[in-house]
């Protein structure tokens, strides 16, 4: 999917071993071909073989498919499509037909967000034997749908989601930080929680709820709930995905930010605290190189307390960007290492937060890393 792949695949691989399954994923959100070839090439024997009962990974849209073509999958968690880097996928319905096609490789099953009409219309697709399953937002808070979806993305006018199956997870927030995870009909077949997941927001509680969902349709009956609430309690942020670093004595919350739906997502999420804020925006391959797409995200959460620096590639069009929002930026420095220097020297002690798209988020955690003695890239517990 286009959001929140990392956090799923995190969550995923620790419920399925907290219920004693041993697993093999690719950990740093390097999700081509190449990443899941480096987390291989650690975790295999001297006979080429690894000691693992399943391997779950996060794959990109696209190179999902060629990973497909060397191992059919057994399972499949498609989570949502979003217009991101549309320089690489062209279009927004070329991401879908991606999905739908890695889908058709499918030996078992698969999981559907059943609130997102790109992913959900697959189902009819997939071959009768192929298992589906479905998550979503439960019906008493499904008018919370607007805050992930994006301005231009139309949704058919026929579009009505599927029946709630027993076996099909739904999302209910108790508050903006406690949820519980409905398993069938109005939580007939289970409930997960209510649980309060090291991540703040909607989408870290629907990652959570399309995690449980996976991990439902592969453990069958030897799913237990209370289990699955603990596994996900206890579950850290990804590199950059909210991950909050204690920098010398400065909370940083480490935001990463891709698209307009993450970036909208993520100002609903961490942008309404006043919060000194730092934006870096690089344009790598990466990243994608049209930055176009920050004109469609509203900052005018950010008027109050202003924007403190921004950085990166792109750091006087972001600064451009916020001024047609009337939101007051205080100082522009492309140089990440400097503008990282300059921000946590003039906020020491006050939490902050950086919004960054995905090399600026490498760039700043690496450094952060060498200057706070916090664990390498990848070197994480799983």
């Amino acid at each position: 999917g286009t959001n929140g792949k990392t956090t799923t695949t995190r969550m995923l691989v620790a419920l399925l071993r907290a219920h004693g399954k041993s697993v093999f994923t690719n950990p740093t959100g390097s999700n081509f071909t190449r990443g899941v070839i480096s987390a291989l090439l650690g975790e295999v024997g001297i006979g080429g073989r690894l000691d693992a009962d399943i391997a779950v990974l996060e794959l990109d849209e696209a190179h999902a498919l060629r990973f497909a073509d060397a191992v059919a999958p057994t399972h499949a968690l498609l989570l949502n499509v979003a217009r991101d880097q549309l320089d690489r996928f062209a279009e927004i319905d070329h991401t879908a037909k991606l999905l739908a096609q890695l889908a058709t490789s499918v030996t078992t099953g698969v999981v559907l967000n059943r609130d997102d009409d790109f992913v959900a219309r697959i189902a009819p697709t997939l071959k009768p034997t192929v298992a589906v399953d479905y998550f979503g937002l439960d019906a008493s808070v499904a008018d919370r749908l607007v805050e992930l979806q994006e301005q231009d993305v139309r949704f058919g006018d026929d579009f009505t989601p599927p029946p709630v199956g027993a076996a099909d997870t739904l999302l209910r927030p108790v508050d903006d930080r406690s949820f519980e995870i409905l398993v069938g009909p109005d939580g007939a077949t289970g409930r997960v929680g209510p649980l309060q997941t090291k991540q703040r927001g909607l989408a870290a509680m629907i990652n959570a709820t399309a995690a449980t969902a996976c991990a439902h349709q592969l453990l069958g009956e030897v799913f237990d709930a209370s289990t699955a609430a603990s596994a996900l309690a206890a579950v850290t942020a990804p590199f950059g995905r909210g991950e909050l670093i204690d920098a010398g004595g400065t909370p940083v919350e480490l935001v990463l930010v891709k698209n307009p739906a993450g970036f909208t997502v993520a100002l609903a999420t961490y942008g309404t605290t006043p919060e000194r804020t730092m934006i870096a925006i690089n344009d790598n391959y990466a990243d994608g190189r049209d930055v176009s797409w920050l004109y469609d995200v509203s900052f005018e959460s950010l008027r109050e307390v202003g924007v403190a620096l921004t950085s990166g590639v792109r750091a006087y069009d972001m600064a451009l960007r916020l001024q047609y929002d009337d939101v007051p930026v205080a100082a522009v420095e492309p140089d990440l290492e400097a503008a990282l220097t300059r921000f946590l020297a003039g906020h020491r002690g006050e939490p902050v937060r950086i919004f960054c798209t995905y090399t600026a988020m490498m760039a700043l955690r690496k450094l952060l890393a060498a200057r706070y003695d916090l664990p390498a890239f990848g070197e994480e517990a799983s």
